[in-house]
């Protein structure tokens, strides 16, 4: 574990947005804060975005999953940190995923409201696999069933106002501040889910295509399998804050794991994210105001089962729980002896970067407009869902603009990306950037599907076929180079 320190609520509201910022407009932008005007302030907030209306579907698979109640809530939980005139507000979602237009409104409505800046605002999903739609019908296009749209839209509506409250609520609640910082790692619950097989033992891809050599989740135990197609990340970073007189007020955590799943049937659930959250804070916080935070870092191709061996069949929920305790057990641990530093620079900087849009090959369109015109009687939902994707990839636009962001809290760098992405990327970003420590956040300010390498495009397998992955191949070179020189800016000093 490195501790390094050189330089540096669960609350269901019941107020909204509406009744919580009268104050703070009337007082102007951080003007009831109170405090010496040299160090970090800081704030967190958890708003309960779980559900009202049922049924909903849940998004992560390819069937129609629809959804009676929650085993546990989910959330939006949010920090704000300032800094002299420089403040950023971080906010993680209980979300499978949250298109752009979803995470554009609702800073949007922060921004009408508070005064801070939409660029000084980074959202993200957990990535849990049992959530709802993010946007009506998101997800669902080519599945089989009958989605409520007006339950869908409801719960979107519930979603934007949730984010845009623990994001207000968390300024609102600025106050003189610490922060530490840690590094630890758990290495036994994150594994490469792609794997190489032997030749003949990788089914054709959902256009019928027979070039992959690597299959996702090829099976415990699979006479297939050859070695795992590319690393994992097993660090975990800690970003601690407590006010100036030691109070904890939220816990920031970052781990490259894709989730855990295990969840009962019929149920949406935070996945292990929430569990996480749930076993710090019974942990640190002394108070109804601590807010724990479990973020995803580069995790597209990772998972937490060893293919290479057996296991044991698990109960609903257990697994999670395992792995939750687990990596609380390892922050615990690594936020025993951690320092804080009054004194600790916040900065900012945001881009967007213009990617071309994957657009099938006519062999690929023709096949899957027949597919969907008269689909078969042995197709897939798979395939007619691919189709479906293959069908829109063609009709939309030819490019799409991406939201980059990176984050400066004292030495500690964020590089934040919307893409579910590969560990490649995010160790790479780690090494070469100028902060120490540095992490990743992925699924943050939209969802553009997976982001391979140009080596593991070669390579094929699901997260590199058409319609998983939506954006040219070299994309991740060019956002690799987008986000480091974004984090030599903020690290130069030269960012707000």
């Amino acid at each position: 574990m490195t501790n390094n320190t050189n330089r540096g609520v669960d609350a269901a509201r019941t107020v909204g947005l509406l009744t919580l910022v009268p104050a703070i407009l009337q007082l102007g932008f951080g003007a009831c804060v109170v405090g010496p005007p040299d160090g970090v302030l800081a704030g967190a907030a958890s708003v309960d975005i779980t559900p009202l209306q049922w049924p909903l579907p849940m998004i992560g698979s390819f069937r129609y999953r629809p959804a009676e109640s929650a085993h546990d809530p989910l959330h939006a939980r949010a920090i704000a940190l300032r800094s002299g005139d420089s403040t950023v507000a971080i906010a993680v979602v209980d979300s499978c995923y949250i298109p752009r237009e979803t995470v554009d409104r609702a800073k949007q409505r922060v921004a009408e409201d508070t005064g801070l800046d939409a660029s000084r605002i980074l959202v993200s999903a957990t990535h849990t696999h049992s959530a709802p739609p993010s946007a009506p019908g998101a997800g669902l296009r080519g599945l089989e069933g009958q989605p409520d749209l007006k339950s869908e839209t409801a719960y979107v509506e519930r979603l934007v106002e949730g984010i845009a409250t623990a994001i207000a609520d968390s300024l609102s609640r600025l106050e003189p501040a610490e922060v530490g910082w840690a590094t630890t790692a758990l290495p036994d619950e994150v594994f490469n889910r792609r794997w190489f097989m032997k030749e003949g033992s990788v089914p054709p891809d959902p256009f019928g295509g027979t070039t992959d050599k690597v299959r996702m989740n090829p099976g415990f135990e699979n006479p297939g399998l050859v070695r795992p197609a590319g690393p994992v990340d097993s660090e975990v970073a800690v970003l601690s804050i407590r006010s100036a007189t030691g109070r904890p007020i939220a816990l920031l955590t970052n781990y490259s794991l894709h989730y855990v799943g295990g969840v009962p049937a019929g149920q949406v659930s935070a996945d292990y994210f929430g569990e996480f959250a749930r076993l710090i804070e019974d942990r640190i916080g002394q108070d109804d105001g601590f807010v724990a935070i479990l973020s995803n870092g580069t995790s597209a191709d990772v998972n937490n089962l060893n293919f290479a061996q057996s296991r044991a069949r698990r109960e609903p929920f257990e697994q999670i729980r395992l792995v939750a305790s687990k990596l609380a057990d390892v922050v615990t641990e690594a936020c025993k002896d951690l320092e804080h530093q009054r004194q600790v620079d916040v900065a900012m900087e945001e881009s967007e970067v213009q990617l071309a849009r994957r657009k099938p090959p006519p062999e690929i369109l023709d096949r899957s407009l027949r597919l969907l015109a008269d689909p078969p009687a042995d197709s897939t939902v798979r395939q007619r869902v691919y189709a479906q994707r293959a069908v829109d990839l063609h009709r939309g636009p030819g490019s799409v603009s991406v939201v980059l962001q990176a984050i400066r809290i004292g030495p500690v760098g964020i590089a934040a990306l919307p893409f579910e992405t590969f560990t490649e990327t995010g160790l790479a970003i780690k090494q070469l950037s100028p902060l120490k420590p540095t992490f990743t956040i992925s699924l943050a300010n939209g969802a553009e599907g997976y982001l391979p390498t140009p080596e593991q495009h070669e390579v094929g397998g699901y997260e590199t076929w058409l319609g998983t992955s939506r954006v040219e191949p070299q994309s991740s070179v060019r956002i690799q180079s987008e986000l480091l020189a974004l984090l030599g800016r903020v690290s130069s000093g030269g960012a707000r």
